[in-house]
């Protein structure tokens, strides 16, 4: 077997092998050979049909199929002897397939880029330093308040926060339009549910009053008939509701997994969540300041085939994050509007891969326990859930990652210049919450940029 080994960029390699006319002719007629005992043909005895008939009949198509494994296995033995590492799946093509003839076929492939990892020394990375203190667990009681809230029928005029129980049909001039009628339908008036204008409209109506108001259609409506159309809606009133939050007391505090029905228990509880997740909102801002600064220092070519595999991934997240069912096909949905997302986290993969050969980085299984039984804690079983992670190594494996994630951002962290900055947990949230909806919508207009090229 002859091969060489063309370098066609950074990231691709063009591969030529050659295998002697023989090595295929000899495996085509031992096929041949072997596949002759059990034909049967119309004039002749099971086994008795001639070599000549047998090749004629049959040659071409075991041809193609010896042709097809000797590729295939030539191609992982050259990739093997020649050291390379493939990122995906190759082109493979026959260049000359005859009998007689050595065979010849090239396969195109990427491999994974080979770089020097440079430092991020010199970046600034703001770190928030935040704690939870006694009014934002108040804050946090009085959320927890509304969303177990109940509705009491009141004897006055709407107001925001109310839910009001109604009657409407909407109209285009005189005509009522498909889709703009209910009876009974219940609305909390500033839970923005509805179209611009109508919720605001039913402030200070009361229980029995019928009102006429008047909106328009936002230009972006999905209902394309109704778009930017200005629409009346005929109103009738029925009910108003408050909202009747309950009393933070044992039978409250007990839907929260304080079985004895504790306040203080139940505060720290609290706290202790908010502290959790204020950690780990903290934890996430310090390592997308870290990554970027890492991307940004490393631009590295990134292989096709390996955005395509994280496109299809992120895809199938969608389809499953839409409900769409696990028979819908995910290739109609565009790869560009998830293709520089995959592209990010290819090349993030890849440097923070680096990062943890370089360092030699590990994590052991007391590690590994660890962080399992830190997850734990958000579970009303910890000790199930320990045992259920540890007693599966896929998800073993994930953790495993993660934590080595974690310890190649804090080696990188080593390298910049970290600066504290007290912030309070609002204002910690609030940061995750931009942040997440900025990486958004970038991923949004980089995916229309790139529809449009």
């Amino acid at each position: 077997m002859q091969v060489s080994v063309d370098t066609t960029s950074q990231i691709e390699r063009r591969i030529t092998v050659q295998v002697p006319a023989a090595e295929i002719d000899e495996a085509v007629n031992a096929r041949l050979k072997d596949a002759a005992k059990n034909v049967r043909m119309d004039g002749f005895r099971k086994g008795k049909v001639p070599m000549s008939v047998i090749r004629q009949r049959y040659g071409r198509d075991v041809r193609n199929e010896v042709v097809g494994e000797v590729m295939r296995e030539r191609y992982v033995r050259a990739i093997s002897e020649n050291e390379l590492n493939p990122a995906g799946f190759p082109r493979i093509e026959a260049t000359v397939d005859e009998a007689g003839k050595d065979l010849e076929f090239v396969a195109t492939l990427e491999v994974y880029p080979e770089f020097e990892l440079a430092s991020i020394e010199g970046t600034e990375v703001e770190r928030p330093v935040v704690e939870v203190v006694e009014s934002d667990v108040d804050e946090m009681i009085e959320t927890l308040r509304k969303q177990n809230a109940g509705w009491e029928e009141v004897e006055r005029a709407a107001a925001e926060g109310d839910q009001v129980t109604i009657d409407f049909q909407g109209f285009l001039g005189d005509e009522p339009f498909e889709g703009g009628s209910a009876e009974g339908h219940s609305l909390v008036l500033g839970s923005g549910s509805f179209i611009p204008g109508f919720e605001e409209q039913l402030a200070g109506v009361a229980a029995g009053e019928e009102k006429e108001i008047k909106v328009t259609f936002p230009e972006d409506y999905q209902a394309a008939h109704l778009a930017g159309q200005e629409a009346t809606f005929k109103i009738k009133l029925h009910a108003v509701k408050a909202q009747a939050l309950p009393e933070v007391d044992a039978e409250f505090v007990k839907k929260f997994g304080v079985d004895d029905g504790d306040l203080d228990k139940f505060r720290a509880e609290v706290r202790k969540n908010m502290t959790r997740e204020a950690s780990q909102a903290v934890d996430n801002r310090v390592k997308q300041q870290v990554l970027e600064a890492l991307k940004k220092a490393n631009e590295i070519p990134v292989p096709q085939s390996l955005i395509q595999q994280e496109t299809d991934g992120l895809k199938r997240q969608a389809a499953q994050q839409f409900g769409l069912g696990e028979d819908f096909d995910v290739s109609q949905l565009p790869n560009e509007l998830f293709s520089e997302q995959a592209k990010s986290r290819v090349q993030v993969g890849l440097l923070l891969a680096e990062v943890i050969k370089s360092g030699e980085l590990d994590a052991t299984d007391d590690e590994i326990k660890a962080k399992v039984e830190e997850l734990a804690e958000q579970y009303q079983e910890p000790a199930q859930v320990v045992e259920y992670y540890m007693g599966n190594e896929q998800m073993k494996t994930q953790l495993k990652s993660a934590i080595l994630e974690e310890k190649a951002v804090d080696t990188l962290l080593e390298q910049a210049s970290v600066k504290d900055v007290t912030m309070t947990y609002q204002e910690v949230l609030a940061a995750a919450q931009q942040q997440a909806e900025a990486d958004e919508e970038e991923s949004e207009e980089e995916g229309q940029e790139e529809s449009k090229a």
